[in-house]
Formats: structure tokens, sequence, C-alpha cells
């Protein structure tokens, strides 16, 4: 049978054309950026472990009814989500300064934010991923003003329970990145939390070192990576198999 036909090629994942109308399948790469692309690089075996990692985030989301485009993890690298269409925001919520925010506002990084902060972006890379506000968003017609509603008010919910969730396993939930997208049946339309979360778009430090657990390990050149992400699997108790049998290319019938 001939492979899926591709259909969008980003940093971290490679979109497919499902197997059912409405269906794509999300292939994790390898492949590790920063910057928007400024620093690459390739940290064997990510792909994997940001795919089992999303699917137990997005899995336990949708039981206290977080709505989501995640259908099934069809294999080590590949899941199965709904089709949607992309809202062109970064929704971010911050706990803790680190990242942009820090160096915006000069404030030490590591220290405890007031109230947890949603901000959001304008996904485009060629810009750099701008700040923007609710009157740019809805002036340029990104979102209405009941998207906006919407997305903030998931955001927060999804928060709260991941939060939670890490503070079980003695991670801190610094920060994180969202996307969301509107799910059409008929006429009807329903914004849902789309794209992935992962250490890739995380911060996550350990409660009691601080130790960085994400992304920010590649970005500030501070190595094992991979052993990080390793470690957030293995707390969130999704220990993988070992052995190169994981590691696969998109197979001709992802499912």
């Amino acid at each position: 049978m001939a492979r899926r036909r591709q259909l969008y090629e980003g940093k971290a994942k490679i979109l497919f054309e499902g197997p059912e109308p409405g269906t794509i399948v999300q292939y994790f790469k390898d492949d590790a950026t920063a910057g928007n692309g400024a620093k690459s690089g390739v940290i064997t075996g990510k792909g994997v472990l940001n795919n089992r990692i999303s699917e137990h985030l997005m899995l336990s989301l949708q039981e206290i009814g977080i709505p989501t485009h995640f259908i099934r993890r069809i294999n080590m690298r590949e899941q199965l989500v709904k089709e949607v269409e992309i809202i062109p925001l970064e929704v971010v919520v911050r706990n803790i300064a680190a990242g942009s925010i820090a160096k915006r506002f000069g404030i030490e990084e590591g220290k405890r934010l007031p109230r947890s902060i949603v901000e959001f972006y304008y996904k485009n890379d060629a810009l750099n991923d701008p700040l923007v506000s609710e009157d740019h968003i809805i002036a340029f017609g990104w979102a209405c003003p009941h998207d906006l509603e919407e997305m903030t008010g998931l955001a927060m919910r999804v928060n709260d329970f991941l939060c939670g969730l890490f503070a079980g396993i003695g991670i801190q939930l610094v920060d994180f990145k969202l996307e969301f997208g509107r799910a059409w049946e008929g006429e009807d339309m329903r914004i849902v939390l789309a794209d992935e979360i992962s250490p890739d778009n995380c911060r996550l430090w350990d409660t009691q070192t601080n130790e960085k657990l994400d992304k920010d390990r590649f970005r500030r050149d501070m190595g094992s990576v991979k052993e990080a992400y390793q470690e957030v699997a293995r707390r969130l108790g999704i220990l993988l198999e070992e052995g190169n049998s994981t590691e696969h290319k998109p197979t001709d019938t992802p499912v």
C-alpha cells in the first residue's frame, strides 16, 4: 500500500493524511530546535518519549472533561488525532518566572508569580512569534472574543490539573505552551486542545533541586536532554521498552 500523503512538516512533527476522513496521523521526530530554528539538533529517542508523554497527558485531561484532538496512539512514534482548524495562536501559561518573561521584566528566574499569567503569541516563525494582546487578536480576526474566553478558560483548567499532577511526582510546572483548534461537526464548532503536551513545550523543574527536566537543557547546552525526558516519563509511570525495536519511521499503513 502506498505511503499516506504528507500534509505538513514542522520542527518537531510531521502530519500525514489519516486513514479516515477527518483524521490525521501525527508523527513525532527526534529533531530539536530553539530560537525559532536558529539552533537545531537531533536527540535520538526524543520523539518516542514525547509521543508517550503527550498521549498520557492528553488522555488524563480528557478524563476530566477537557476536549482534545487526541484519538489514540498508533505506535511508538505516531498518534491518530482529529483534523482541526488550528487557531494561529500560542497560549502560554506561566506560574514561575523563567525564559522570556524573566528577561522582559527583569524578574529573577525561579520567582513564583503573584498569580498564573496567560499570554498569547501569534504563530509566525518569520516574525519570531510576537507577543500579542487580545485587541490584536480580535482586530486581525485570528479569534473572536468567545474563542478567547474559551481558550483562556481551558488553559487555566489544564494548568490547575497539570500543576497537581506534576506536584504529585515531585515536579514543578513552571510554564507551558498550548495550541487550540476548531473542531467542526457540520455547522457546530468546538474549541479543542491540539498539538502536544511534552517537555518540548513545558518547563518542568524538580521540586527539591530545581533541576531542569525539559527542553531548556537543549536551549542552554546543559546536556542530558534525553535523560531528562526519560525521567519525566519514569515519574509519570510510562517507562518505555528498551532497544532499537521501538525506533522506526512512519509505516506505510499507520493504523
